[in-house]
């Protein structure tokens, strides 16, 4: 990062440091120097996007990630709803597989 403008260094510096943990389902990945990007992953960690946030502010980073669908908390230790427990995501992956059953169901009742 040394090319880059002092003031959007700090500002990057700034969102990771005060703004990350904040999100749900955000993970800072510190890749010593490498230029700062956002990478956007599926449920199976498959790439789908990456969007360089050098040239971002803080807030447009912020902006970015609300329209991405990114829930924040307004404290770190507040609770994540759970309509967005899969956020960014619109759906959970798993919907369609049957639940996992309860420790007090017995493995195999027909046995």
């Amino acid at each position: 990062m040394s090319n880059l403008n002092p003031h959007l260094c700090l500002q990057v510096k700034a969102f990771v440091v005060q703004d990350i943990p904040l999100y749900h389902n955000l993970v800072m990945k510190h890749i010593p120097g490498a230029d700062p990007e956002l990478v956007l992953l599926n449920h199976y960690y498959e790439e789908l996007d990456r969007i360089a946030l050098t040239d971002m502010t803080r807030s447009e980073i912020n902006e970015l990630l609300g329209k991405l669908g990114f829930y924040k908390k307004a404290k770190e230790e507040d609770e994540v709803p759970e309509e967005f427990r899969f956020s960014p995501a619109k759906d959970s992956p798993f919907k369609d597989e049957p639940t996992p059953r309860s420790s007090s169901e017995p493995k195999h009742a027909d046995l």
